[in-house]
Order: C-alpha cells, then structure tokens, then sequence
C-alpha cells in the first residue's frame, strides 16, 4: 500500500511551481549584496518573490522581510515587547507573551487590548477561525495564508507572521509583513540586508520558491480549490461519526479551516492512533507539529477546558488539494476497524 499523506497543517507537499522557481535559482550563484551582474540577478530572484508574495497578500513589497521561518519572524515581532495573548497560540508566540487571555471551549479569544495583544488568525490544531479584530499588534497568519481569503491591507494588524511551507513553498523560509510605518528592531545583527530588520544572507533559493507557492495559493483560491476540499473533509467527517457516533470533533460548529479536522475517541490514546495509522500508511498528527511528539495532552484542547482523557485521545486529519475521496475513506475504514479492536480490548 502507499502512503497517504493527511499531515497538511504540519507541512505541505511542495508545489511543481515552487520546485520549478527553486531549481532555476539553483543555477544563479550571485549573492544578492554584491552589485556585479551576478549579484544583481540574485536579487532579481528575491524581489521577484517579493512581490509575489505581496500581490498574494495584499501588501506592499517594502513591507516584507524574509526570515528563515515563521518562528524567527515572531521572534522579531514579539520579543522583549510584553505583549497578551492566549494559551491556544503558537508556542513560538507564547514564548514571548503573556499568556492570559481567556477563551472558550471553541477557542474563540477574548482581546480586551488589541494594540497590545497578538492573536491568531486560525489554529493550527483545532482549523477554528477566529473572529476579525482590527487593530491587533501581531497575528500568526500562518495557517490561513493561501487557505482562506485574507488580504493583509484590510486585516488593519500591525504585523503578520508568514511561513512558505504551509502553502506548498520551501521549508525554512518565512516572512515577518509589518503595516507601513511600523518600526522592527533588529534580532539578528550584521549586513544590512532586508531593508535593516534582518541581517544574513538571503535564502535565494528558498525566497524563489515561497513566492512561487504564494502566487499559484493565491490562485487556487480564485478558483475555488479549497471548497472542494472543505466537501471532502466535510465527507470524512461524516464517515467517522456513522462508525463512531461517540467523536468529538473540536470546534465542529465553528467556522474552520476548509482542510482541517481535530477529534477524539475519549480513551484512546492520541499517540497510540498516530502510530497505528502510520503502521498502516496514513501520516497524521496528534496535534502541533512542534508539540505533537510530545506524550502529553494538547495544550490548545486543555486551554479550550477540554477534559484531560479526551484531550490526549484527539488526532488531527488535515487534507491539501490533492487528497481524494478515495484516499480518505480508506483512512475511515481503517481508523474505525482500529477503533473497534481498542473498544473491544478496552470492554
């Protein structure tokens, strides 16, 4: 049997027109600081994928400063700024906020101080969109970014945190998009590459690819790719609850991502179900990619006041464009054979 890859909200396949702009990179060996013929084709590269990033946005191209992920380009937004946020939030957010801002069991976040909070657009975990909030310090745009329409000029956020391999680019290359006029202080010293906010050397290859994959995301969007993907996730769910009528499935009743399904059979181990299903071919997640690892309940689902058990029973299914229906109803015959034979051992 094949794999079947459901781990989307972990890291996308990598797009033909991403792969395509990377290889030609490939063959440009200037470095885009020098101003000889060679380095000025470098930096064609990287300003070509400026602007595509920024049409894909809904930006201006002088607001875009690439990091090398999305981590680093939270670093840069929210270090050393004493900002809110909540406990559903990235823990590359949560690692330089205060983490007090209360939600509800749907994750939904109550901002009582937009200019001093940072809030997520969509959680990674659970795909549940949190409400528009105009006037935010920071926001982790990642997960919706080429999944949702979302243009960055009428967001009214302060700064958006990007990162190309989310919507079929490169791993390792991410952006930081503050609001013009907004001031970044520098993390990493040296060269004054990206405009002064971000020293080093650009990631050419990696920036050709993340502006490739946010132009053809961008297009996948005006033609209506991910509503067919939202019916083929809408399929599985369905599917599931028929075996299992006893799932949860996390924010179920909310607006979320078209791809992304988060559920639980109370009992049985989220880890456990991870590693059965990859015995039988299929990746998924018991969560954040970046906490998924971890033996131990979702932080996002304990902040939502989801009970233990049934936080550490959840699994995450998350689907891209070319998943197909046959693809996801062989994951539901074989997740619910499983979940059969751990009912019965469990009786």
């Amino acid at each position: 049997m094949s794999r079947i890859y459901l781990d989307w909200n972990a890291t996308t396949p990598l797009r033909p027109e991403a792969k395509a702009a990377m290889i030609a990179a490939m063959d440009v060996v200037g470095n885009p600081s020098s101003v000889h013929g060679e380095g000025r084709a470098a930096t064609a590269i990287v300003e070509k994928a400026r602007a595509q990033l920024a049409s894909a946005l809904g930006a201006s191209t002088a607001d875009i400063v690439f990091t090398g992920s999305a981590t680093e380009a939270a670093t840069l937004a929210l270090k050393d700024r004493g900002l809110h946020s909540s406990l559903v939030e990235h823990s590359c957010i949560t690692a330089w906020t205060k983490a007090d801002l209360p939600c509800d069991h749907n994750g939904l976040v109550e901002v009582l101080d937009p200019k001093n909070s940072t809030m997520q657009m969509v959680n990674s975990e659970t795909g549940v969109v949190q409400p528009q909030l105009k006037g935010l310090a920071v926001s982790d745009c990642v997960q919706a970014f080429g999944k949702m329409p979302m243009a960055f000029d009428w967001a009214e956020i302060d700064m958006g945190i990007f990162a190309a391999h989310k919507l079929g680019g490169p791993k390792g290359v991410g952006a930081l998009v503050p609001r013009q006029g907004i001031d970044i202080k520098a993390q990493i010293l040296g060269g004054g590459q990206e405009m002064g906010r971000r020293a080093g050397t650009e990631n050419v290859i990696g920036i050709a690819g993340f502006g490739a994959a946010a132009e053809a995301a961008a297009r996948d969007l005006d033609d209506g790719v991910w509503e067919g993907v939202q019916m083929l996730r809408d399929l599985l769910e369905q599917r599931l609850i028929s075996g299992a009528p006893e799932l949860v499935i996390f924010g179920q009743d909310q607006t979320r991502l078209p791809n992304t399904s988060y559920f639980a059979c109370p009992g049985w181990k989220g880890e456990t179900q991870v590693m059965q299903m990859d015995m039988a071919g299929f990746a998924v997640s018991a969560g954040s990619a970046c906490s998924s690892g971890k033996v131990k309940a979702s932080q996002v689902l304990l902040a939502m006041g989801i009970e233990t058990t049934t936080a550490a029973s959840a699994i995450r299914v998350s689907i891209g464009p070319t998943t197909t229906k046959d693809q996801l109803m062989k994951f539901a015959d074989i997740w619910l054979a499983a979940r059969t034979r751990f009912q019965a051992r469990a009786a």
